[in-house]
This record gives structure tokens, C-alpha cells and sequence, in this order.
């Protein structure tokens, strides 16, 4: 039995803010956008060919916005992926990998999967990982 990944919910504080951010800026498809009443608003988006999708909104939950850490989108491409986030404005590391333990700036010399990253954080602080995977089964 295949166990998938759905939804991650992502606290924040401006659901308007956080749908400009993750739809706007950095292209992921507006899934839904529900209310009900003024105590309860969904929003779900989803990256370009991810399988799982983000949630965030108001009366979700207690979670405090800027509590999620280390969340990771998978790209092919790692410098393209570090062009697109200038182009739209979003706040990054820059292109990093390990070197000798610590991160060096610059992707993987040997252009191995998992060993180049970009950092970044939404308007609340909810912070993401960006690594390149090629050729690594998923």
C-alpha cells in the first residue's frame, strides 16, 4: 500500500500576502480558495508537477506563522531555479552546496543529486529548501 504525501500546512499570518507569495511569485497553481464565514478561509496551492500541495489560511489550526522549517522542492535544474526566484523578487541563498562539511556558494562541482540548494522564506518566515535532483529515482 502506497502511503503519499498530500498537503503540508503552512501557518501564516496574511492569507492574501502568503497566496501573492506562493501563486504570484513563485508560480504555484491556485488549487482552491475557500471561505466560510469570517473565521475560516482555506487556500491550496500546489508547485509545478509536485504531487503534494501547501495549505495555509485562517482557523486551520494553532500552528504559529513562521513555524515550518526545512520543507523541500525537488528542481532539475538548480541555477534555472535561482533565476526564476530573482526574477520575481523573492529573497534567496544563492545557488550553495557541501563542500568539506560546510556550504560553499556555487552548485555541486560534480553536479551529484541532493548536493545543490537554494534557501528562502516566505513573507512570514516559513523556510524552504530548493535541491537539485537529475537522476535519483523518486
Amino acid at each position: 500500500m502506497d502511503w503519499q504525501l498530500q498537503v503540508v500546512v503552512v501557518p501564516v499570518s496574511d492569507v492574501d500576502r502568503a497566496k501573492e507569495f506562493y501563486a504570484g511569485k513563485l508560480g504555484f497553481t491556485v488549487d482552491t480558495d475557500h471561505r466560510a464565514g469570517e473565521d475560516f478561509r482555506v487556500v491550496q496551492v500546489t508547485p509545478p508537477g509536485s504531487a503534494c500541495s501547501i495549505t495555509f489560511g485562517k482557523g486551520l489550526g494553532d500552528g504559529e506563522p513562521g513555524s515550518v522549517k526545512g520543507c523541500h522542492l525537488v528542481v532539475t535544474d538548480i541555477v534555472a531555479a535561482a533565476k526564476q526566484l530573482d526574477a520575481a523578487g523573492v529573497e534567496h541563498s544563492g545557488v550553495q552546496h557541501f563542500e568539506q562539511g560546510v556550504m560553499a556558494p556555487g552548485p555541486d562541482p560534480d553536479g551529484r543529486d541532493y548536493g545543490s540548494f537554494i534557501f528562502f522564506a516566505d513573507p512570514d518566515g516559513n523556510s524552504w529548501a530548493v535541491q537539485q535532483v537529475v537522476t535519483a529515482a523518486r
